[in-house]
């Protein structure tokens, strides 16, 4: 067991990593006790002590504040705090339930109930786990015939015509980048050395983002079998799942699907043909945004903080232990099980509007019915938000965030654009994580940028000076600016401080942090200019 497995588990089972713990860990590992001390400080799941109470961990993103209002901000900062049990995190992946909180590492919705603008402490309703529903991405209509796509391709034993399926479908990688898959895995056919291991990364951590968390508890052989045609195609040796670690009962069904499959054999000792041996285990990551980055992702796997790497190389010929590594995201395999199933033609017919295949999105915010909807793609933004019921209690749109925290806002006036990874470029977005956040008339937009700029500055792993010190300082001058106290020149300031972090930052985290707050400053100059720089727009 790796040593973050361990500190994971006497987290798990202690409420705490101890100093006690660190030495024997030290001692029985033969590892440097500094060591493992810098990793019990980078990674948020560890303390080094337990609670002393029960403690209730509150979302405090942009989401959460957006459907908890007036009350989860007094909440916040008066009777949760004081009362000691209260600990504010990062996205928790539960926007389509906000406010969401951890309690015991169990998800819940908060319900407050405001009488005379008290709102005392909230009711944390449990959340339960969803039904399984019916998916156009998921190519069987009953249990006993999953795997069936995996065995066919073994059967008929030709590789290059699964890449080349999976190439002409023109799948991209679906965690935000958007990188061919079927490149990425030929890449790593045509690697020098054994393939180490196929990645599936589930740490979507980004807020607004949770079709990934779907994915996984309702259709987890697809991510599982997903790696097992990407693993037979480039001739890995194992896989691994790293699952964020506030995906609990997400972990629950994977490991009973994982289960299942070495039960009919297509886990074990011959799951790649006869003497080709293949299993999958999850690893539980210790926390931290930065870890969606794949390098970054490497690290932990290595036992080290969870830091990015330059690049180049590149996973694909310089991954797991300095081995060619394939790392594609959770939608990404499940999708390539219904091209490998249909055949690439089908997967291009399934589009609207210049679109190839099916897309899931994650819909919350300002909405009716907040959920993951799978579309077209090429579905416009329209589309999708009468799907989700329209905007909640009648409200008139004002603005969408088409692919997450880090993608650019739009204004209400481009809801007719495509859900597509070239028409959001050319609207000045992208599609990124596939979370769509609707934002109704009267919302000040300016202080929801700022939570997600703040969200970039929380979960920087400080590697990068730029970074870290440029994302705390245009929280800290935004911030004074919506108190009524912007500094002479502020918007050219934060547009000079944005193509600083862009150029100079190590991953995509830095890259993107400040963006949605300069484009907001294009977009919404009516909105912003008057708070950022006392006065009308001077462009």
């Amino acid at each position: 067991m790796s040593l973050l497995a361990q500190m994971v588990a006497l987290q798990e089972a202690h409420g705490a990593v101890t100093d006690a713990d660190l030495r024997t860990l030290s001692r029985e590992a033969g590892v440097p006790l500094h060591r493992l001390q810098g990793l019990r400080s980078f990674y948020p799941q560890f303390s080094s002590a337990p609670a002393r109470v029960p403690t209730i961990a509150v979302c405090r993103d942009v989401v959460c504040r957006m459907r908890g209002g007036s009350a989860l901000d007094r909440y916040l900062e008066g009777d949760g705090a004081r009362d000691g049990n209260m600990v504010p995190v990062s996205c928790l992946g539960r926007c389509d339930r906000a406010p969401a909180a951890l309690i015991d590492e169990r998800p819940h919705q908060l319900r407050f109930e405001d009488a005379g603008g008290d709102t005392g402490s909230p009711q944390a309703e449990p959340l339960l786990p969803a039904a399984v529903r019916p998916w156009g991405i998921d190519p069987y209509t009953e249990a006993k015939s999953h795997y069936g796509t995996l065995r066919e391709w073994l059967a008929r034993g030709d590789v290059d015509a699964l890449i080349d399926t999976l190439k002409e479908s023109g799948l991209k990688g679906m965690g935000g980048a958007g990188f061919p898959a079927g490149v990425k895995w030929e890449a790593c056919r045509k690697a020098e050395h054994p393939v180490r291991a196929v990645v599936c990364n589930a740490d979507e951590s980004e807020p607004g983002t949770f079709k990934d968390r779907t994915i996984l508890a309702e259709l987890p052989h697809l991510v599982i079998e997903g790696m097992l045609l990407a693993a037979w195609a480039c001739n890995a040796r194992e896989g691994i799942i790293y699952l964020r670690h506030e995906y609990e009962p997400e972990r629950h069904a994977l490991e009973q699907a994982l289960q299942d499959a070495r039960a009919r054999g297509t886990l074990g000792a011959n799951a790649l043909g006869p003497g080709r041996a293949f299993d999958i285990r999850v690893f539980v990551s210790p926390g931290g945004y930065i870890l969606g980055e794949e390098t970054a992702l490497l690290e932990a796997l290595e036992d080290r903080r969870g830091e990015p790497r330059n690049k180049p190389p590149f996973p694909v010929t310089h991954g797991l232990e300095g081995q060619p590594t394939l790392l594609n995201n959770v939608e990404t395999l499940a999708a390539s099980v219904s091209i490998l199933h249909h055949g690439a033609d089908w997967w291009h017919r399934q589009g609207r509007n210049g679109g190839s295949g099916l897309k899931l999105l994650a819909v919350s915010g300002d909405v009716e019915q907040p959920d993951v909807y799978c579309v077209p793609m090429g579905t416009t933004a329209r589309e999708l938000l009468e799907a989700a019921g329209g905007m909640r209690d009648g409200a008139q749109p004002l603005a969408f965030f088409p692919g997450g925290a880090s993608t650019n806002p739009l204004p209400a006036a481009a809801l007719d654009t495509p859900m597509d990874w070239e028409a959001l470029r050319e609207e000045g977005s992208a599609l990124g994580s596939g979370a769509v956040t609707f934002v109704a008339e009267g919302r000040n937009l300016l202080e929801l940028v700022l939570a997600q700029v703040r969200f970039f500055r929380n979960e920087s792993c400080g590697k990068c000076v730029p970074c870290r010190v440029g994302s705390h300082k245009a929280v800290e001058m935004v911030e004074a600016a919506l108190a009524g106290a912007p500094e002479a020149g502020l918007p050219e300031t934060l547009r000079r401080l944005d193509g600083t972090l862009a150029r100079t930052s190590i991953c995509g985290l830095g890259q993107v942090a400040l963006a949605p707050l300069v484009a907001l400053m294009d977009r919404f100059p009516r909105e912003t200019w008057q708070v950022l720089a006392g006065g009308e727009e001077t462009r």
